[in-house]
């Protein structure tokens, strides 16, 4: 089962939702992996806090021209949909960020000029919090893209019975990236206009990768019928409320998990836990899911 974790917008407590899910998964004997898909700023290790036993360089192919060989044709140019290499003159100019690594260059090459380097782009690092797998990687600073380095970790990631992919926030293609091969969707939102802005424009996405999906809102309070409403309207499951509570709020402020310090917050995400594995079951049936409050 692979969980994917998603938000519209940053700060909803993604991460909050995949760490906890994680742990209390793991405290029931299943084999569980945590892949931090947010290469731009993985943060569920502070919480997680895993031995790391893996740490490598992430790379990804960039043409090099050799001038000699090269005839000056431009079919490395129009073979690109980049524009990341550009015949100028009795030169060709590389930009190697925005190339996509695809070889389309090399291929299209009548003189066989053009081959491939190896380009760092960033780091993997894998290890154990606990009985949790933990897969993450971070981009280097400056880097433009982070789907070759997304689609890395996801590679690297372990077969477990429960896999949780904590995604980017937003939509834009890091996380149509970490949501590929996903059984389910869980969108992350809060009970505001903003928040219901954001959940909309991610169901829209998720529904066009045609997977299915449920909702966990955080910081459940005053304005959470905003959500529920649109999810009645949307016939969208909400598998969970999580309460605005000062304890969530101190624990993450110490790097803690909730379902770690409270046994209230650890049966509540054992309870999702639960809940996902019969509506994921229930797809791959294709019985129907029921529209419903939080497990």
């Amino acid at each position: 089962m692979r969980i994917l974790v998603a938000s519209g917008k940053g700060g909803t407590g993604k991460t909050t939702v995949a760490t906890n899910l994680a742990h209390v998964a793991s405290l029931d004997g299943h084999t569980v992996a945590y892949v931090d898909c947010d290469v731009e700023a993985p943060n569920g290790h502070l919480f997680l806090k895993p031995d790391w036993t893996v740490r490598r360089p992430v790379t990804r192919p960039v043409p090099q021209v050799d001038e000699a060989k090269c005839t000056h044709c431009g079919r490395c140019h129009e073979a690109c949909q980049f524009s990341a290499i550009v015949p100028l003159g009795v030169t060709v100019l590389i930009y190697a960020e925005l190339c996509h690594g695809c070889g389309g260059c090399v291929l299209a090459c009548p003189s066989g000029a053009i081959s491939e380097l190896p380009r760092t782009i960033g780091v993997l690092e894998m290890g154990w919090s606990a009985d949790v797998q933990v897969t993450q990687g971070l981009l280097n600073v400056g880097e433009a893209m982070s789907t070759p380095l997304i689609r890395q970790v996801k590679r690297a990631s372990p077969r477990a019975d429960l896999t949780v992919i904590d995604a980017p926030p937003g939509t834009s293609c890091p996380v149509i990236e970490a949501t590929r091969g996903s059984d389910y969707v869980l969108l992350v939102t809060e009970p505001t206009p903003f928040g219901l802005n954001d959940l909309t424009l991610a169901v829209e996405m998720v529904r066009v990768l045609d997977l299915p999906l449920g909702v966990v809102v955080n910081r459940a309070a005053a304005g959470v019928s905003l959500i529920r409403d649109y999810c009645r309207d949307e016939s969208i499951p909400v598998l969970a409320e999580i309460p605005d509570d000062r304890a969530i709020a101190e624990a993450y402020s110490r790097g803690q998990l909730a379902s770690s310090v409270s046994a209230q917050y650890r049966a509540m995400f054992a309870d999702l836990a639960r809940c996902l594995a019969k509506v994921v079951e229930q797809t791959a049936s294709g019985s129907p899911v029921a529209q419903g409050s939080h497990p």
